[in-house]
């Protein structure tokens, strides 16, 4: 087996794009008059918020540039005073700690369940002080975390909940759609989301004080550059007709796409400053035009994109019952953003350089340390070393395998099968 398939694979670099996905940025590219604003009532945004406000049943939405705009946002909107302590799960992206270091609050970090890979209830408790004041809850690849209990310990010790939906667009606890179960919830359209227009972001809350607030503060934001709206414009055009066809030889498409980047022809998904503890320029903005127009296209395929997730999932589960690692439970209204599995005793940075040899590349940034991407200064997001045991040994041990609508159901077989081959060379190896 040389190949799967004439394209490599991969678990990010926009895995959603469709073909009318990248007829449309291209048709973007040569109107610029809609890259940042339109004044028209039934603007793009516009639209957006509202389906979000339909969909999930609030009273205000407000879109921004990214994912980490909107937190910062509902952080601002929050009145926190600095020094006031806000509790996250380790095992998380700079993009969310960093908003709060931005604002003079600090971090606190709450160790996660092994099984769900998300915040545990009971050391979440171990870590409230007088100081604490919200908690920032991750639903992590889809999985929607332990709510109820979460929830009574937040009303108990009157903490702020807030809602981490970056993974989760569509998934429901008990019924009722994540994102509506704290005093306010944010989500993520980034390139590698369950919807991606490149960057963009929502904030939603059914509170009417908070929402007067943030509606106060979205409006005293600029939109992004003009440039910046073009590098994201670029993005899935470049990425799909020029880096991904050269990733199949070698190292070349790698080079290209760092070439892109230094050239400040494409954007970083995350950027160095950030990885220092520093927000860069461009964050916080309001939502620009041209990717809410992209947004909106992606949203109206979301039922597609999540059924498919779950069909590749239930591939993923089907075959994999090796002893040695164990994977996210099955849930009702999960959804499958990635599909992670526990690797212990396994050298990850091996399995993933084995899969690079059949032009499967699956290192998303979502492994090796608790706040992620690995190169993160650790120190500067505030974790000290052994506050989190478990998240720490779920970052040593993961690996994400692709979900989205571009991976077929004879690439998820295959896949499976290069994983099984691998662990039981790795593991012949150690008796």
């Amino acid at each position: 087996m040389k190949y799967l398939s004439s394209q490599p694979i991969f678990i990010s670099l926009s895995p959603n794009v469709e073909k009318d996905d990248l007829v449309l940025a291209f048709k973007l590219l040569f109107q610029p008059q809609r890259w940042v604003f339109n004044p028209a009532t039934d603007s793009s945004c516009r639209l957006l918020e509202k389906k979000f406000k339909d969909y999930f049943g609030v009273q205000y939405a407000f879109s921004f540039n990214s994912g980490r705009s909107a937190f910062w946002a509902i952080l601002k909107a929050s009145n926190f005073k600095k020094g006031d302590q806000i509790l996250v799960q380790g095992f998380t992206c700079n993009a969310l700690i960093n908003p709060i270091i931005n604002l003079g609050l600090e971090p606190v970090y709450v160790d996660i369940d092994k099984e769900t890979l998300n915040l545990d209830p009971t050391d979440l408790e171990r870590k409230i002080t007088p100081k604490s004041k919200a908690v920032v809850v991750q639903h992590t690849f889809g999985l929607p975390a332990e709510l109820d209990r979460i929830i009574e310990i937040c009303k108990r010790h009157n903490l702020v909940l807030i809602e981490d939906c970056a993974h989760s667009l569509g998934a429901e606890y008990k019924g009722r759609k994540i994102g509506t179960f704290g005093e306010a919830a944010f989500f993520s359209f980034g390139r590698d989301k369950i919807i991606s227009s490149v960057y963009g972001g929502m904030a939603i809350c059914n509170d009417t004080k908070l929402g007067e607030k943030l509606k106060e503060i979205w409006n005293n934001l600029n939109y992004p550059s003009r440039f910046w709206v073009l590098q994201q414009l670029l993005h899935p055009l470049l990425v799909q007709y020029l880096v991904k066809p050269l990733y199949r030889f070698g190292l070349i498409g790698k080079f290209v796409l760092i070439g892109l980047q230094k050239t400040k022809i494409l954007s970083k998904a995350v950027t160095k400053k950030e990885k220092q503890g520093k927000l860069p320029s461009y964050i916080p903005k309001k939502m620009p035009e041209a990717l809410a127009v992209l947004a909106l296209h992606q949203f109206s395929k979301l039922e597609k994109f999540n059924s498919h997730r779950d069909k590749i999932a239930q591939i993923y589960y089907q075959k994999l019952s090796h002893k040695n690692f164990f994977v996210q439970p099955q849930k009702e209204g999960r959804i499958y953003m990635r599909f992670p599995v526990i690797l212990k005793g396994v050298d990850t940075d091996k399995l993933l350089q084995y899969f690079r040899r059949y032009k499967i590349f699956l290192n998303d940034g979502w492994r090796k340390k608790v706040i992620v991407p690995p190169d993160t200064n650790q120190q500067k997001m505030q974790y000290i070393e052994k506050t989190c045991p478990n998240a720490e040994f779920i970052a040593k041990y993961i690996v994400n395998l692709p979900t989205h609508i571009n991976v077929s159901v004879g690439q998820a077989q295959k896949i499976v099968e290069l994983l099984l081959k691998f662990l039981s060379l790795a593991y012949s190896k150690k008796k």
